[in-house]
């Protein structure tokens, strides 16, 4: 069963906030958190995916960077990394986590690479690959529910 989802990006301030707030929108009665292997702890999320995020409708402006730590990893159902290597190091970090760490792209087989430092552009194409991801999980995450 699929409670809790936790979206892990490098810095927790891009693309799994992003992830976090359509995640959100889509399984509403999921709790979904977000986190990254090297957080900019306390920070909001970058301006460029506030911005897109409010183009359709979402909220981020209240979200504060948070570091992954082994409670959140624990108590997570399943996690949604950008790419394999955020996989691995959680894996490696917190061994339990092994069979519950997949890719926002597993399904369709591809990476979100990261946009931090640049152009709106770069969050545009990371978005419309999130979104991708995201709704090819949901249904999935609704069939475990």
């Amino acid at each position: 069963m699929i409670k809790t989802v936790l979206v892990v990006c490098i810095g927790n301030i891009c693309r799994s906030p992003m992830a976090e707030g359509l995640l959100k929108q889509a399984l509403p009665e999921t709790s979904v958190v977000s986190a990254g292997l090297s957080a900019l702890v306390g920070q909001p999320a970058e301006p460029h995916a506030v911005a897109l995020m409010s183009e359709m409708g979402l909220d981020i402006t209240s979200h504060r960077a948070q570091q992954l730590s082994g409670n959140l990893a624990r108590h997570a159902d399943l996690i949604l990394v950008m790419d394999n290597s955020q996989r691995l190091e959680i894996q490696r970090l917190h061994p339990a986590t092994t069979g519950r760490v997949f890719r926002v792209g597993e399904l369709a087989k591809f990476d979100v690479p990261d946009p931090y430092r640049e152009a709106r552009s770069a969050f545009e194409d990371a978005l419309q690959m999130i979104q991708r991801g995201v709704e090819a999980w949901v249904p999935r995450i609704q069939a475990l529910r």
